[in-house]
């Protein structure tokens, strides 16, 4: 039961990527971490501290970040970009597509901030479409985690995992509550967080737990809620999402992006391919974001639990039909 998924703590996502990344340093001598002036933002702190020989300040040049990483990477070593998800994919796309994914770099671009739960800084920096960007990349790995532990089994699994990797996390303080020691996190494996028959819930990133909140609701209702945490969008879990759909004929997704080219995009797609069901899809729908607190844009833009809800009662009388 969805009830009984219980919250360790609220922690940044972001600060996951910090812990982790100090223990891949740690573990792994050949990695190496670049930033665009950001250390701070992506608590590099320690990493620093213990490694400064591997530690590179590339300064407010993030498409030289992106070449110099790719170039580390002919002599072996692991780089780690950083920088915000909008600086870490609009403002280099060219050098990412030519200099990492076309000669398949084994680069790990590490982007924070994503998304409306940027807040206060606005639309400039709330970079809604960078899933379908990277993506669409031949080659490029895309994961969203979902809270702080998941956040720093990435950072860790993506050390030994070949080729370009998209990192995507957040900014704010967020319920956590996957296994702190990693391990119900595998790279292209979903995660299935509950089994039921009417309706699957597929979530990535901060919206897990709102879907989370939803589907608790919904089990009080009396529907019987499968809810799936789609953390890697690219390889996709393709046999995780028909086995589902099969089951319960009906989905909503829910992702801190665009609703095109996003992680339900994919879904729909897999659908339509194998099973073709009804399905909504909760996210921002074509529109840029504005500066507020995150539950504030959340709600503004439809991203929140009462909207999840909404979406699943609609699905569930389409299917009647």
């Amino acid at each position: 039961m969805l009830k009984d998924i219980i919250v360790q703590n609220e922690k940044e996502t972001r600060g996951g990527f910090g812990e982790g990344i100090y223990e891949v340093g740690k573990e792994h001598p050949e990695v190496v971490v670049l930033t665009a002036d950001l250390a701070g933002s992506l608590k590099l702190g320690p990493f620093i501290k213990d490694f400064p020989e591997r530690f590179v300040q590339c300064g407010i040049a993030e498409a030289n970040m992106m070449g110099i990483a790719a170039g580390l990477t002919i002599g072996g070593k692991i780089p780690y970009t950083t920088t915000f998800a909008n600086f870490s994919t609009g403002r280099v796309y060219d050098q990412i597509r030519q200099s990492i994914a076309y000669s398949h770099k084994n680069v790990k671009i590490c982007a924070s901030h994503a998304g409306l739960t940027l807040g206060e800084d606005g639309a400039t920096h709330q970079i809604l479409e960078d899933i379908g960007m990277m993506r669409m990349l031949p080659g490029m790995t895309v994961i969203v985690p979902c809270d702080f532990n998941q956040t720093k089994a990435a950072t860790k699994a993506i050390a030994t995992y070949e080729g370009p990797v998209y990192l995507r996390f957040g900014r704010p303080k967020w319920p956590n509550f996957t296994a702190a020691d990693g391990s119900d996190f595998v790279i292209g494996k979903a995660q299935i967080l509950n089994e039921g028959t009417n309706i699957t819930l597929f979530a990535c990133g901060h919206l897990v737990w709102k879907a989370i909140e939803a589907g608790r609701i919904l089990e009080q209702r009396g529907y019987s809620v499968e809810l799936i945490n789609l953390h890697t969008i690219k390889p996709l879990d393709e046999a995780a999402i028909i086995a589902s759909i099969q089951k319960t004929g009906c989905a909503v997704t829910c992702e801190e992006h665009n609703i095109l080219g996003g992680m339900g995009d994919a879904v729909a797609h897999v659908a339509a391919m194998h099973h073709p069901i009804p399905i909504e899809m909760v996210g921002t729908k074509d529109t840029f974001g504005e500066s507020g607190t995150p539950t504030q844009l959340l709600k503004k833009y439809g991203l929140d639990t009462e909207h999840i809800l909404a979406a699943a009662e609609k699905v569930l009388a389409r299917k009647q039909q």
